[in-house]
């Protein structure tokens, strides 16, 4: 049986593999042809796509090991036992860094990249010497950066440290991504694109594309300048290899403490302290109880559904449009207002170890935070591309911060003064049970109608701007970010306090319930 295992898990390994490599190959093929076919387009185009996609490819490159957490097969630290010579060491992996699957579908695309740049006007010299200065700098890169994460991130990584990791570059790549496709080319390349081209064109991400390019345009000032930054950049990258080579090959491992034994999950990764526990049990909760996670579903749901009546109606789309992005806000911070009920008998153990009030607020908030951010941050880009006016990014992100954090400050307070009865783990979380009293309406009622209250001021400021053009769009920004930080500090206060007085009180509400 031992055997069978080992061999299907074998097969299934070798699938993946060739998955990933047919991935691979189909994605170069797919990339060499985008870039030839830029030859025949016009060169502010055709540099505006070459230095961007240059910039991303290095900052993937450096970014990639960080991310992913994979093992470094090519650790200085494997091979310091076998007496290799320390001085030659940096050069012998650096020249095998260049024989791998990534490095090789690089080298093909540098060649066209070249290629094209010649094609455009550039000197073959210059073209050639780019190619190999962007490989030069993107590969070694990637060897700093599996280094950099090697030594300064748990070697155990855990899940979740992934998940924030991808969590992040969600929130980034996403409102980039949507903003960009956004763009209207019109036979012409969009004033953004050329700008962020440009600047990019002059920092290390870009500047080994850039300079052959620049060269070709008869921008000589600006070839050089770029050049020189190439060239700064790769002999620091290099530099960098080598120095964290030799401290790899000098140093010990870091020692490993208790908090980063694996199967701690979110306990190992946050703070250890009272704040830490609490979210960590939290997180927990909220990514495993499906009561959880039926609430944080409906919730993107709901904004969108918000539209169709609307559009029924006659509202014209930008305006219909403007809706669910507010309406996601305020239900994510309604959602923590019966968290208490949802605990069960976990309670005790917060009043038991005698938690404080405000570890305890301010800890349960924050699984809404890890799912309202990246949604928030995929629907906004999303709506000002529908609506067509990039310009309103402040408004929504100020109403967004406004009806979130008022309602995660006064979910912080009812959670505590009106906790209502709601179905125990592994029940249906349909199954609602019956109440004897009618108080948890105040919660819901009071959580929900009190965020849009208080956010008043910003939604009028942020109705002005989207109905008029010449509105600010800097004053809903701020009185929303005032308005939620505010509340949201006075609500963890006050829940604080009254979580304090009340642990008996909540003890007897989660037991009979």
């Amino acid at each position: 049986m031992l055997l069978l295992g080992a061999l299907r898990g074998d097969r299934e390994r070798v699938v993946r593999v060739a998955l990933a490599l047919a991935a691979t190959v189909v994605a170069t093929i797919i990339a060499v042809l985008a870039v030839r076919s830029l030859a025949d387009a016009t060169h502010a185009a055709a540099t505006t796509v070459i230095v961007l996609g240059g910039s991303a490819v290095v900052l993937g490159f450096f970014l990639a090991p960080v991310l992913s957490g994979t093992t470094d097969q090519l650790d200085p630290r494997r091979f310091g036992v076998f007496g290799v010579d320390e001085r030659t060491m940096p050069l012998t992996l650096g020249l095998a860094a260049f024989v791998s699957v990534p490095s090789l579908a690089l080298i093909v695309l540098d060649v066209a990249t070249a290629a094209t740049a010649i094609s455009l006007g550039a000197p073959w010299p210059l073209a050639v010497l780019g190619a190999v200065l962007s490989l030069l700098i993107a590969v070694f890169a990637a060897r700093v950066g599996m280094m950099l994460s090697a030594l300064l991130l748990p070697e155990r990584r855990s899940r979740e440290l992934t998940s924030l990791f991808a969590l992040a570059v969600i929130v980034v790549a996403v409102p980039v991504g949507v903003f960009t496709a956004s763009l209207r080319w019109d036979g012409d390349v969009p004033g953004p694109l050329r700008l962020a081209a440009t600047v990019l064109g002059f920092t290390p991400l870009g500047a080994a594309t850039a300079f052959p390019l620049l060269a070709a345009a008869g921008d000589t000032a600006g070839a050089w300048v770029s050049g020189l930054v190439a060239v700064v950049t790769a002999a620091i990258v290099l530099a960098g290899w080598v120095l964290l080579v030799r401290r790899a090959l000098h140093s010990t491992d870091r020692p490993t403490t208790v908090r980063e034994r694996p199967g701690l999950g979110w306990f190992a990764l946050l703070p250890a302290n009272e704040f830490g526990a609490v979210a960590a049990r939290s997180l927990v909760y909220w990514l495993r109880d499906r009561r959880y996670l039926v609430n944080v579903a409906i919730v993107p749901v709901a904004g969108v559904l918000t539209v169709i009546p609307l559009l029924v109606a006659g509202v014209p789309l930008p305006l219909a449009a403007a809706l669910p992005v507010p309406v996601m806000a305020l239900f994510f911070g309604w959602l923590a207002h019966n968290d208490v009920a949802y605990d069960s008998t976990a309670l005790w153990v917060h009043v038991a170890s005698g938690v404080r009030g405000a570890a305890d607020r301010l800890g349960r908030l924050v699984p809404v935070l890890l799912f309202a951010i990246p949604v928030l941050a995929i629907a906004i880009p999303i709506t000002l591309a529908v609506i067509g006016r990039w310009s309103l990014l402040p408004v929504f992100v100020g109403l967004s911060v406004s009806l979130l954090l008022c309602g995660m400050g006064l979910s912080s307070i009812a959670s505590v003064i009106s906790p209502y009865a709601v179905s125990r783990p592994g029940d249906s979380p349909f199954q609602q049970p019956q109440r004897g009293v009618s108080r948890g309406a105040l919660g819901q009622a009071g959580t929900l109608v009190g965020a849009i209250v208080l956010s008043v001021p910003t939604i009028v400021l942020a109705w002005g701007a989207l109905a008029d053009p010449d509105r600010s769009v800097l004053a809903p920004l701020w009185t929303g970010i005032v308005t939620g930080v505010v509340v949201l500090a006075v609500g963890a206060f006050v829940g604080a306090r009254v979580y304090e007085r009340s642990g008996e009180r909540l003890m007897e509400f989660v037991e009979t319930v």
